[in-house]
Formats: C-alpha cells, structure tokens, sequence
C-alpha cells in the first residue's frame, strides 16, 4: 500500500522514532510502513490519520484506484 507517511513525518521534522514514540510501535515498524513493506492495522491507520489532522485515504493509496493525495 503506498502512502505519504514518510512526507507528512519529515514535514513536522520528527524522526522515524519520533513518530514510532507517538504511536506506541516500533522504528522499524514506520520505516516498513513507510517503505510499503508493512500495511498499518486498520487501528493503527486510524491513529496515524488523527495524529497527523488528516482521513484515511489522503494517507493511504490502496492501490485499486484511490490514490492519497499529495502532502502540500
């Protein structure tokens, strides 16, 4: 699943632990977010779409046609 994580994080300046601090995972578990190589529980999308102001599908694509959209 593709997504704007990594864009969203880098424009508050937080680091990967930063943000894994804030939402109660692992640093390696934003960087396989952010890499694509892990799709978030539905919980945890939900919290990484509150933490950072924004629905769901401007954060995440699922690939099917929706498509997130650009962090501006």
């Amino acid at each position: 699943m593709k997504n704007i994580v990594r864009v969203l994080r880098a424009e508050r300046g937080w680091s990967q632990q930063e943000l894994a601090d804030r939402l109660d995972v692992s640093r390696q578990s934003v960087n396989a977010i952010e890499t694509g190589k892990y799709d978030p529980s539905l919980p945890l999308a939900f919290a990484i779409a509150r933490l950072f102001g924004r629905s769901i599908e401007e954060i995440f694509d699922d690939e099917r046609g929706v498509t997130a959209e650009a962090a501006e």
